[in-house]
């Protein structure tokens, strides 16, 4: 009897500590995480992080669904045709706020329109790498170089993060360089290994270990303030103020689910991933969390509508587009 009452007492206190769903607002089923990039990957990594921090604190299951493929459109599109009662939810990147630019009326969704925001995880700088080799030492020297002669940087593909971010340096320097997109980043770094092009940006997720190991010459990073994952490689904004190009991970629902269920699958989310160990666990994968006021479904808007405005300014003014 007494272990009994002990063990309904642990499970009263934590009922009483997880507010979010005692007030019964998280879904009463398993709850798919869609992410529109193929498992294995640094989004999938911090994806599974946060499944099982909230799979272990919930009553029921969170688990991730990949779905690559498609420029991340059909996993997206799955998301805001799904039921809008918080059982799908949706992984998302930097992309998200590109489609309506490079897709315009071939898109079967609306990016804004029929997503609900729910969290902001945290961002990804990136890491400008060069050959060992590259009479290229800082940023100074870099821009230099590209304003000297003809030269070519990787990226993962037309409308990326390591496309956008060498785009937007480009634009705000008057630096020169052609793009050549290849399928995804590791081709991209292993030509560039090659000296087969100058530079490619690549998130720190996957870019630090190259530099780490000596294999790549890291530059800088490209967050607004230096990365934790490589705190001696300076940010590109201490040479080009104001600049700022890095991925990030955030979590959308349907529009159309409800804002008490958007607001409990927030404060559940942050619960976990406020946790001290979780947050180390993912600052090793380059993910910078946002403030305490910026993790609220309001604020994680703000964000999103910040970027999509700044990378479709970006895109029509770069003239991107996609066959």
């Amino acid at each position: 009897m007494i272990e009994r009452r002990a063990l309904l007492a642990t499970v009263g206190l934590a009922a009483l500590s997880a507010p979010a769903f005692a007030q019964g607002h998280w879904p009463d089923r398993p709850v798919r995480l869609i992410v529109p990039y193929a498992a294995g990957g640094p989004t999938d990594a911090v994806a599974r992080i946060l499944t099982e921090r909230l799979s272990n604190a919930l009553p029921e299951r969170v688990v991730v669904e990949n779905r690559a493929g498609g420029g991340a459109l059909p996993g997206t599109e799955a998301v805001a045709r799904a039921p809008k009662d918080g059982g799908t939810l949706l992984f998302t990147t930097v992309v998200h706020a590109v489609h309506r630019a490079l897709h315009g009326s071939r898109l079967t969704f609306d990016p804004q329109a029929d997503f609900a925001p729910v969290a902001l995880i945290g961002v990804v700088p990136q890491v400008i790498m060069v050959p060992p080799n590259s009479p290229v030492r800082d940023m100074k020297g870099l821009i230099d170089f590209l304003r000297s002669g003809q030269h070519a940087y990787g990226s993962s593909g037309i409308g990326g993060s390591s496309h956008l971010g060498v785009e937007l340096l480009k634009s705000m320097t008057n630096a020169q360089a052609e793009h050549i997109p290849y399928r995804g980043t590791a081709p991209a770094v292993a030509d560039l290994l090659a000296g087969r092009i100058a530079l490619v940006m690549d998130s720190v997720a996957t870019g630090a270990a190259q530099v780490r190991a000596g294999a790549l010459r890291g530059i800088a990073t490209s967050g607004a303030r230096r990365s934790e994952a490589l705190p001696d490689l300076p940010a590109v904004a201490e040479t080009i103020p104001g600049f700022e190009a890095t991925t990030w991970n955030a979590v959308l629902a349907p529009a159309g689910t409800p804002a008490p269920m958007v607001q409990a699958m927030s404060a559940a989310i942050w619960k976990v991933m406020g946790d001290p160990a979780t947050q180390a666990r993912v600052s090793e994968l380059g993910v910078q969390a946002p403030a305490p006021e910026e993790r609220s479904p309001a604020a994680t808007g703000r964000f999103i509508a910040s970027e999509t405005t700044k990378w479709e300014k970006l895109i029509r003014d770069a003239r991107i587009t996609v066959e």
